[in-house]
C-alpha cells in the first residue's frame, strides 16, 4: 500500500520540479535587466611590415618594429615587434580608422619613423633601412645631398656684410670759415 501512495507522490514532485526548471530557463531570455552590456570590439586592420636593406633589397632579420597607436595627438603606449627571416611581421590588432606612428630600429641601420593612417583591412609597408651617414658639422662644405631627409637649399648663403659705419653727426658748434686777407 505504501508503494500506491508514493509512486503518485514521486510523480508530482517530479512534475514540479520540471515546471520550476522550466521557469527558471525561460527567465535567462529577459534581455531587460543584465548587467553589462557587451560591447563588440571595432574591427581591426591586418598590417604586414617588410624591412629590406636600401642597397640591395635584402630582408632585415630581427628588426625592432614598434608601433605607437596615436590618440589625437598623443601616444597612447607601443607594441613592438621583430622581424622574421624574410625581413617580415604583421600585426593585426590596431582599429581601423585611427593613426599609427610606425617606429623602426635595426641593428647597424638609420632609425626609421613615420606616422601612417590605418584606413584599409589589409596594408602592406615596406621600409627600406639606409646605413648610418656621416654626422653633419656646419664646419665642412656640402654639397646638395639631402640633409636630415629634407632636400638643401640649393640657392647658395648670402655672406653677412658689416655694417655701414654712421655718418659722423655734424657738430653742434659752428666752424668759422677761413678768413682771408
Amino acid at each position: 500500500m505504501l508503494r500506491r501512495t508514493v509512486f503518485p507522490l514521486a510523480f508530482i514532485v517530479a512534475g514540479l520540479g520540471l515546471a520550476a526548471f522550466s521557469l527558471v530557463a525561460h527567465g535567462q531570455d529577459d534581455t531587460t535587466k543584465r548587467g553589462r552590456k557587451f560591447k563588440a570590439p571595432p574591427p581591426t586592420a591586418r598590417i604586414e611590415v617588410t624591412i629590406l636593406r636600401d642597397v640591395n633589397g635584402k630582408p632585415i632579420e630581427n628588426a625592432a618594429v614598434v608601433f605607437h597607436p596615436m590618440v589625437g595627438n598623443k601616444d597612447d603606449g607601443n607594441m613592438e615587434l621583430k622581424t622574421n627571416e624574410d625581413g617580415k611581421t604583421v600585426i593585426d590588432v590596431l582599429p581601423l580608422g585611427d593613426t599609427v606612428r610606425l617606429q623602426v630600429i635595426a641593428h647597424g641601420f638609420q632609425t626609421y619613423g613615420e606616422d601612417y593612417k590605418v584606413d584599409k583591412a589589409e596594408m602592406g609597408i615596406e621600409i627600406r633601412m639606409k646605413r648610418p651617414g656621416e654626422q653633419y658639422s656646419i664646419y665642412k662644405p656640402h654639397d646638395l645631398s639631402p640633409v636630415g631627409g629634407k632636400p638643401a637649399d640649393p640657392a647658395p648663403a648670402k655672406d653677412a656684410t658689416p655694417a655701414k659705419p654712421a655718418d659722423p653727426a655734424p657738430s653742434a658748434t659752428p666752424s668759422t670759415p677761413p678768413q682771408s686777407n
